[in-house]
């Protein structure tokens, strides 16, 4: 089987002709354009490159799929990211998992909470997350954020971020008495 990227004018012209200057030089140039036109042939599979998108063709996938919450001055390992997840969001959309997916592409880490977890107002959710980058400045984007893959009937309660540090020398102690009292009196 013939490749395409392979394949000379030359190849399928009849012997009758192949031979003359004038047509060997037309066909060369002609390959030259015809292999331009194929290595572009090749990019246009977005699907197949996802990893390799560059910007333009990232925000363009983005906007053609319809990717809810996307920015273009993100960086570009997490537009590659949104766009390549983007089916799935919708398909999700409205659920927890969906959330949590949305979550950990763009803030690293997080974790929802629904109202029945935590004793809460029933339809509210709470969300979790260890991300550093969740500051003040950055809130009104993780609300957006989670708002474009949330459940309409869902409100967002609160978000909580915790942090982990590593304490050194701290000691526990503990007691449990299990016994009878007996009062004479």
């Amino acid at each position: 089987m013939t490749d395409i990227k392979s394949v000379s004018l030359l190849d399928l012209l009849p012997t009758s002709i192949r031979y003359d200057p004038k047509v060997i030089a037309f066909a060369e140039a002609l390959d030259e354009q015809l292999r331009a036109a194929t290595d572009k042939i090749y990019q246009l599979p977005f699907f197949s490159r996802l990893d390799n998108l560059d910007d333009e063709e990232a925000d363009a996938l983005a906007w053609q799929l319809h990717v809810d919450f996307y920015d273009v001055t993100l960086p570009i390992d997490q537009k590659r990211e949104l766009v390549k997840n983007a089916i799935r969001f919708h398909r999700r959309k409205g659920t927890p998992a969906a959330v949590e997916e949305l979550i950990s592409i763009l803030f690293g880490t997080g974790q929802v909470e629904e109202w029945f977890e935590y004793g809460g107002e029933p339809g509210y959710f709470r969300v979790r997350t260890s991300d550093p980058s969740a500051t003040n400045e950055r809130a009104q984007e993780f609300v957006q954020a989670i708002d474009s893959v949330k459940r309409l009937s869902a409100w967002l309660e609160a978000v909580i971020l915790e942090e982990t540090i590593e304490a050194r020398d701290m000691y526990f102690g503990g007691l449990l008495h299990i016994g009878e009292f007996i009062t004479i009196g």
